[in-house]
């Protein structure tokens, strides 16, 4: 293999530390990271200073200036910062904040003139490789259910709008109804598995969600329903919740670490 693929991270939460140690570690045969970026600037460069070649600490717009892939892992009130300054440099995006990218979709049509990338992870969900399979056809139906203990619910912007209190739930409640939209706008930090599945299927108008605070569980469930002329499918996944942040499941920093691992693997296992 040739020179490596350049990696940045914006974002050292419970995902964005997990994915720029992993990298940094040689990890991912075939990339190495360059920089990374948070909103503390000082506290990051102390999270980073024990990596074997501890990198830059940048503003976001700059993390496309040396790499060829950002991953981006921060609140999503800065997506469009980074995305924008990642795709006018023609570089790879992999968002996890997938819910605001149904907000800026001049972004994909943008990316297709400077010859940049957007990649979304599967992040918490199970089987987007069914959902764009079938969706080569014609899916009639999708319908997400997630459900998540109180805690990964809380502070969201639509409990706070619609006064919605979860803080002492004896049983399950659905606080949400409504389409991949209405839930990416509502829950922005919780279900960017709806964003997900919304662009991997029949987009974020037509996908149904339904969004449960549960006490009775301790896990975060993704339950996904589709019919289509290829099949009908039903898939659940069962996420244990980041020890760093409940909000998130373990596996997501897991999602974005393989999905860097197959864009430069000679074999590929899965569409």
């Amino acid at each position: 293999m040739g020179e490596k693929l350049t990696v940045a991270v914006a974002g050292l939460g419970a995902i964005g530390m997990r994915v720029a140690r992993a990298v940094d570690a040689g990890g991912i045969d075939g990339m190495r990271l360059v920089a990374v970026s948070a909103q503390d600037r000082d506290r990051a460069a102390g999270r980073v200073a024990d990596f074997h070649a501890p990198p830059p600490v940048l503003p976001l717009a700059e993390l496309a200036h040396g790499a060829d892939i950002v991953v981006e892992c921060a609140p999503a009130a800065v997506f469009a910062e980074l995305a924008t300054a990642t795709i006018e440099r023609g570089r790879c995006l992999m968002p996890l904040s997938v819910g605001a990218l149904l907000n800026h979709p001049a972004l994909i049509e943008r990316a297709k003139r400077t010859g940049a990338r957007i990649v979304v992870p599967t992040g918490a969900l199970i089987g987007l490789d069914t959902v764009r399979a079938m969706a080569e056809g014609t899916i009639h139906e999708v319908t997400l259910t997630t459900r998540k203990p109180p805690g990964g619910l809380a502070g969201a912007p639509h409990l706070i709008e619609n006064d919605i209190d979860i803080s002492n739930l004896r049983d399950p409640l659905c606080v949400l109804r409504g389409s991949a939209r209405d839930a990416a706008r509502g829950f922005p930090a919780n279900v960017n598995v709806a964003a997900a599945l919304a662009l991997a299927g029949i987009g974020p108008e037509r996908t149904r969600v339904e969004v449960w605070a549960d006490p009775t569980i301790d896990r975060n469930i993704q339950s996904v329903t589709i019919r289509s002329d290829s099949g009908e499918a039903t898939m659940t996944m069962h996420n244990i919740p980041s020890d760093e942040n409940p909000r998130t499941g373990r596996i997501v920093a897991n999602s974005v670490i393989t999905t860097l691992r197959r864009m430069i693997a000679p074999m590929v296992a899965g569409s």
